[in-house]
């Protein structure tokens, strides 16, 4: 009897290309990072909100921290937001509808740019009034595993820009250093080279709702 192995299996799927990932692909090839709006439709986003809301009166969260699990410290001057892991495993209905879309994307990844992701990992994050994330860069001195970072906001569905809270990417213009403001609107997700693209979020006016991720290359 001759077994099938699952890479078989998968590498025998008639390939179908999608084209948002396709526009994702060129847009990280051309310039690093990628704009999407309507990633994830108004309904998951809307279950999302009201999962993160929920976890977040049930007191959940907890000061983000800067540096990685391993060597955590809180600097308010730094950033002020307040988050909580999301565990794939342990997802309830929202959740679960997010990484199916998160493990489609990375299963396209994988196929058509031999990526080679292997791990991901997600967070909700919630910025008070008044709070921002200062200029970093989302990689560790002992730790340089992640490949793109990923941003989907869970804002309210009247947001307006002077709520604040942008992300500024810090762009290379050969040579020249430019900004690129991106306003978080629900529903819109940020995808950019994690070891590459130094970024900020500026200061907010209104609550502001997001998951936060990671895909990570061995």
């Amino acid at each position: 009897m001759i077994k099938t192995t699952a890479k078989e299996l998968f590498e025998a799927i008639p390939f179908i290309e999608n084209p948002v990932y396709e526009q994702l692909i060129h847009d990280i090839g051309q310039q690093k990072y990628s704009i999407i709006d309507g990633f994830f439709s108004s309904e998951t986003v809307s279950l999302l909100r009201q999962s993160l809301l929920y976890k977040h009166e049930e007191d959940c969260f907890k000061k983000a921290a800067i540096g990685n699990r391993v060597n955590e410290i809180i600097v308010k001057s730094i950033r002020g937001d307040q988050i909580l892991w999301i565990d794939e495993s342990l997802s309830n209905t929202a959740e679960r509808l997010f990484f199916d879309c998160i493990n489609d994307l990375v299963a396209y990844l994988n196929k058509t740019c031999f990526m080679g992701i292997l791990q991901k990992e997600f967070h909700y994050a919630l910025y008070p009034k008044g709070t921002f994330y200062k200029r970093h860069i989302d990689t560790f001195q002992n730790d340089d595993r992640r490949k793109l970072s990923i941003v989907c906001y869970l804002n309210e569905e009247d947001w307006k820009p002077e709520n604040g809270g942008e992300l500024v990417l810090y762009l290379d213009d050969n040579g020249c250093e430019i900004q690129k403001v991106i306003y978080p609107f629900p529903g819109r997700i940020v995808i950019f080279e994690s070891q590459i693209i130094e970024h900020e979020v500026k200061p907010v006016e209104t609550e502001r709702l997001s998951i936060t991720g990671w895909l990570k290359i061995r």
